[in-house]
């Protein structure tokens, strides 16, 4: 068949635009000389114009202009497949068709929009439906709240928002909708707010995140005999937060029973194309109006949501704007038209079943894991799945903390969710950046508070998650949670430790997701706030730099960067076999002699200044008594001289030497008379702390022995066997009076003593060796 050329032209420079976009490969001098060339400034419109080539090569400099900058995380790319490139495509169809003439046009676009129509309502099992395709998720509920003001204010086409003031309409949306969406809808409704009813969700029976049917209709009832118009209910299947999907058979019902409008949204939605779907997701069929959001599910790139609904009257619905006459807006679908005409059937409902499988691997990885809690609708097949680390008490321990937390009041309670929000927020974060593949995120919800994410309905045909991806996120799991356990256990300990040590202050963040925040308390009276400020600032500062530059597997830092506190030591997550002794004493000892290091130079400062003023005054004093030796005659230049040559007069020379280590001035006379400088009393030494631990080979600092002392003295003991026998092999040592022979009354007194010196050296060599061995030396005379 013969093809368009201009189809065809179109086909291969998408082609092209796309390789040269997706290129990523660029050269290191390109990138250091990017930052600051001058096409980059904007400028004025160049009047010879360009290339496709420059445009393009424009285009892809302004996408990855800020990746140098992205240093700490690489910055992904949604995964562009081939379906990817028909939805592009689309858009530039769709520019290239507006300009086919007007009848053509209409038998195009109404080809385009039926066939889409049909595939989509017979894909997700919504029969006799019509389309509605907007770039904006909310814009399709929009237009139904539209629709239904339509259909039920009779008058509202001719008298407007006159006809809203007798029956105020309600529109109900639960609690755990998307934030904002209620005020969206009045503002674009121009309703006001009191318009909007939210629905709390269960708090007895059944999920905490589905709506209370029971209020619900108890709300309905107190607004309909109040004069007010129950308009139209906004159910979910498939919360924002959670993906708990409401008892839509129920709210159909009720909404029947007070001829209200039921729309539904939510993730769950894409499971109505597979063979199996639950009972709550599949009465969601008999809605009035659901909207669906195709690209994120499916991952094609700028495709539109669609909104499917179901309404007699094709008036009301134009004048909704549900529907258009414009031909141009019924191309909307052209991307999503050649989207799934690529994918089929198959491929479209083996993407939706391959993210359920994901949610289901993880969900059974998850079940096996201690101190993991999930929180799912249904514990067999959940295509969302929430989870967040929380320490489950024992018997004993939860019949204690429940006696405690009945005493305890309730800021004592939040601290201690604020912790495990930290906590759980870490841990996302970690996840998030070991395994970018799995898209999982962190969730805030009303309830659980800070939890982890995973929808793979929304995330894993962009990023292109497979099986092993999961099974590498569920591997990092269990990598973080014994760090997660072991830093929850030490944080009290590390408290207690801290209050206990003099010079140190504990500072409670229960934002910081580590041990614990430390300050080393820097107190001096008598001076300001201003220069103490100062002074604690500098102190703690180096020691910061001094814990860093130990060999310790700790984090030490400064905080996060907005809402800290200052002039701290934040310490990170650590392990089980931390000494949280040895790190609380290694922090006073070294913020200890930073501080007497600091006094020390401040007290050498002002000795050496009070050591200079003496010494002038001195020196001042020493020409005075020169001038009264020598006599005036020997000061006048010319006469000076001749009395010198004729009576030299012979003076020592009188100098000042200043001794920082007595702090005092001391004459030059000893050291013009020994040729040489005095070195004077020997400084002290410099503080340091003492904490030379014995440490096994390979063993950090910070670093406790996990094994038990059983085995330690179990394993001495052998040592010394060993040894013992080793000594009863050797020949028997004689004495210092059997060695002299012969021989030895030859030597000379020279060599007796070189022999002497000889003897004192080992027995110095055998002194310096480590503790355990003197000690096994002690043990064996002690046998003998």
């Amino acid at each position: 068949k013969m093809v368009d050329p201009t189809l065809a032209e179109m086909g291969k420079n998408l082609n092209e635009a796309m390789k040269m976009l997706e290129d990523n490969q660029r050269k290191v001098e390109e990138e250091n000389e990017k930052k600051y060339v001058r096409k980059d400034i904007p400028g004025p419109l160049q009047g010879s114009g360009q290339d496709m080539v420059s445009i393009l090569q424009l285009v892809q400099n302004l996408m990855h202009g800020e990746e140098e900058e992205e240093t700490s995380q690489a910055y992904r790319l949604q995964n562009v497949g081939e379906q990817g490139h028909m939805a592009l495509l689309g858009h530039s169809l769709a520019a290239y068709i507006s300009v086919l003439d007007r009848e053509r046009l209409r038998k195009l676009t109404t080809r385009i929009l039926s066939d889409t129509t049909l595939w989509l309502c017979r894909l997700f099992r919504y029969e006799n439906g019509s389309a509605y395709y907007h770039e904006d998720d909310r814009e399709g509920l929009l237009k139904i709240c539209r629709l239904v003001i339509h259909t039920r204010y009779e008058d509202y086409t001719v008298e407007g928002f006159n006809v809203l003031y007798t029956k105020q309409p309600v529109i109900y949306i639960s609690s755990a909708a998307r934030t904002g969406l209620g005020q969206a809808l009045c503002n674009q409704l121009g309703l006001p707010l009191s318009c909007m009813c939210r629905v709390p969700c269960n708090t007895m029976f059944g999920s905490q995140h589905q709506m209370d049917v029971a209020l619900l209709d108890r709300l309905i009832k107190d607004d309909v005999e109040s004069g007010k118009l129950p308009l139209l209910l906004v159910a979910n299947a498939g919360t924002p937060g959670a993906g708990h999907t409401d008892k839509l058979g129920r709210l159909k019902e009720l909404c029947e029973q007070y001829n209200m409008w039921l729309h539904v949204e939510g993730v769950n939605l894409a499971t109505l194309a597979l063979g199996y779907v639950s009972s709550s997701v599949l009465a969601a069929t008999k809605c009035d109006s659901m909207t669906l959001t195709l690209g994120s599910w499916l991952g094609l790139p700028a495709v539109p949501a669609v909104t499917l609904y179901r309404h007699e009257d094709p008036s009301l619905s134009l004048a909704a704007g549900l529907t258009s006459s414009q031909p141009v807006e019924k191309l909307r679908a052209l991307p999503l038209w050649l989207s799934l005409q690529y994918l089929g059937h198959d491929g479209i409902v083996e993407r939706i079943k391959h993210a359920s499988q994901l949610s289901q691997r993880l969900l059974e990885n998850l079940k096996n894991l201690d101190f993991i809690k999930t929180s799912v609708e249904d514990e067999l097949s959940s295509p969302v799945v929430v989870f967040k680390f929380f320490r489950e008490y024992s018997n004993r321990d939860q019949t204690s903390h429940a006696a405690q937390a009945s005493t305890i009041q309730h800021p004592i309670i939040s601290n201690e969710r604020l912790i495990y929000d930290t906590f759980n927020q870490w841990l996302g974060e970690q996840l998030a950046q070991l395994v970018p593949a799995s898209g999982v995120d962190v969730v805030e919800l009303e309830d659980e508070g800070t939890c982890v994410r995973f929808s793979p309905l929304m995330t894993s045909a962009v990023l292109g998650t497979e099986i092993q991806d999961v099974d590498q996120l569920v591997d990092c799991l269990k990598m973080k949670i014994p760090v997660l356990t072991s830093t929850l256990q030490l944080r009290e300990e590390f408290e207690q430790e801290v209050r206990r040590t003099v010079g140190l202050l504990y500072i409670e963040d229960l934002s910081w997701p580590g041990l614990g925040v430390v300050r080393y308390n820097y107190h001096i009276d008598g001076k300001n706030d201003d220069k103490q400020e100062k002074e604690l600032e500098k102190i703690n500062t180096e020691l910061l730099k001094k814990l860093n530059e130990l060999e310790s597997d700790l984090t030490f830092s400064l905080g996060p960067e907005f809402g800290g506190q200052k002039n701290c030591v934040y310490i990170g997550m650590v392990t089980e076999d931390l000494d949280v002794s040895e790190l609380v004493e290694t922090i006073a000892a070294t913020g200890r002699e930073i501080e007497e290091n600091s006094r020390l130079l401040e007290n050498m400062t002002e000795v050496v200044r009070k050591g200079i003023q003496e010494a002038q005054l001195q020196l001042q004093k020493a020409n005075e008594e020169r001038l009264l030796e020598e006599g005036l005659l020997r000061q006048i230049p010319v006469v000076g001289s001749v009395l010198n040559w004729f009576s030299p007069f012979q003076a020592s020379p009188k100098g000042r030497t200043f001794n920082l280590t007595a702090g005092s001035l001391e004459s030059t006379e000893s050291t013009y008379v020994s040729k040489a400088q005095g070195t004077g009393t020997t400084p002290p030494p410099t503080p340091t702390s003492s904490l030379a631990k014995q440490r096994l080979p390979g063993q950090k600092i910070f670093k406790r022995s996990l094994r038990s002392s059983d085995a330690l003295s179990e394993t001495s003991s052998v040592s010394h066997c060993d040894d013992l026998e080793k000594m009863d092999q050797r020949p028997p040592t004689l004495s210092p009076g059997q060695e002299r022979g012969p021989l030895e009354t030859e030597k000379t007194e020279a060599q007796e003593e070189a022999a002497q010196a000889t003897k004192t050296d080992t027995e110095d060599v055998q002194s310096d060796k480590l503790p355990h061995d003197c000690a096994k030396v002690e043990e064996q005379g002690s046998q003998r």
